[in-house]
């Protein structure tokens, strides 16, 4: 841990030996910032510029008894929804130590974790230095990103799988289930099945805990294939939000799309990654049917850009991205009204890993 996709990567370790009851510690950690530009901005600025990461990440990764320790400061951006400050991301979402967890490994096949854990849900993970892109996509946002919980898992062969009990997107409500069954065919190409939902009901919301989501139960189907210069990601989403678990909801409303994520070994130093994807849902307006996009019955597409440079510790990458929604809602688009159907942002990141 920090697990990462590529294309960048962390320095080698450093190590603490913190004696003989605890054995040897391993340190890293990341330092960025970003700045970014946009069209029709809703609530947020038509450009601004703030810290991106300001992590360490802690971890004992051997023994019966491990641990991960990940402390400090992060933005999320995402497309499709307004920027917040990293002051206002950190407050509102997983706090100043927003993963953390112990991890019991005999030797075999099996290991328990619990603490507040990454999702085992979609193929991006949460944090900017984690992806192929600065910004995490359309999908990403019916997903949920960190779970307190427990966490079972099992590898031998090319199976793996984890099953999770969890309170879902942050609720501190522990009514989620989670399972995920990777099968590794070759080195070069995996298939993952993730599944979750809520076995109950939760009547409160939050910005790290949406209502509609967080009643919802949810299904990824993800193909990696890696080659030696290059990654392709496939993967496909189905959302279901059932009628009469929340507010509101009087018709069961669901989401389907798709997603191809890559990226491109140009030179050593050198990475292009690109992300497509699709996203819609059922219901009409009036219907009774949630409002999980940009209306009731709306569906949005993107296209993202992001080469990337890194130098040993030295990282920068810039990012263009369009969003589209489609069959709008009237008010729930983009701009200071809500009337533009479409987006256009600009970004670059800088920083270290170390």
């Amino acid at each position: 841990m920090p697990s990462m996709s590529g294309p960048l990567s962390t320095a080698a370790p450093k190590t603490i030996d913190a004696g003989n009851f605890i054995g040897k510690l391993q340190v890293t950690g990341v330092l960025s910032g970003y700045s970014y530009g946009q069209d029709h901005p809703s609530t947020d600025s038509q450009q601004d510029a703030d810290v991106s990461n300001a992590q360490i990440f802690l971890q004992k990764t051997d023994g019966l008894v491990q641990f991960f320790v990940q402390a400090g400061a992060y933005n999320i951006p995402a497309l499709g929804t307004p920027f917040l400050t990293t002051r206002d991301t950190v407050s509102s979402f997983f706090g100043a130590l927003p993963q953390g967890y112990v991890k019991i490994a005999p030797k075999g096949s099996f290991s328990l974790q619990a603490g507040k854990l990454p999702t085992l849900i979609g193929a991006e993970y949460t944090f900017t230095f984690e992806n192929m892109n600065i910004e995490r996509g359309l999908l990403w946002n019916q997903e949920n990103a960190v779970n307190r919980g427990v966490q079972l898992n099992y590898s031998k062969g090319k199976l793996s799988s984890s099953l999770a009990w969890n309170d879902g997107f942050y609720s501190n409500r522990y009514n989620w289930l989670t399972g995920m069954v990777t099968y590794t065919a070759s080195a070069a190409n995996a298939v993952e099945f993730v599944a979750g939902g809520n076995a109950g009901h939760t009547g409160y919301s939050s910005i790290a805990t949406p209502l509609f989501q967080n009643n919802s139960s949810i299904y990824d189907v993800i193909y990696t294939h890696t080659a030696k210069k290059w990654l392709l990601q496939p993967y496909f989403q189905f959302t279901h939000v059932p009628a009469g678990s929340t507010a509101g909801v009087t018709r069961a409303t669901s989401t389907y799309g798709a997603a191809v994520l890559g990226t491109a070994t140009l030179t050593p130093r050198f990475t292009l990654a690109a992300r497509g994807e699709y996203i819609g849902s059922t219901g009409g307006a009036g219907d009774g049917s949630a409002n999980l996009l940009y209306g009731v019955g709306s569906g949005a597409w993107s296209v993202t850009l992001t080469p990337t440079y890194q130098d040993k510790a030295f990282f920068a990458r810039a990012e263009l991205s369009a969003v589209g929604a489609t069959t709008m809602a009237v008010g729930s688009g983009f701009g200071s009204t809500g009337s533009d159907a479409h987006q256009v942002r600009g970004l670059v990141e800088a920083g270290f890993m170390f």
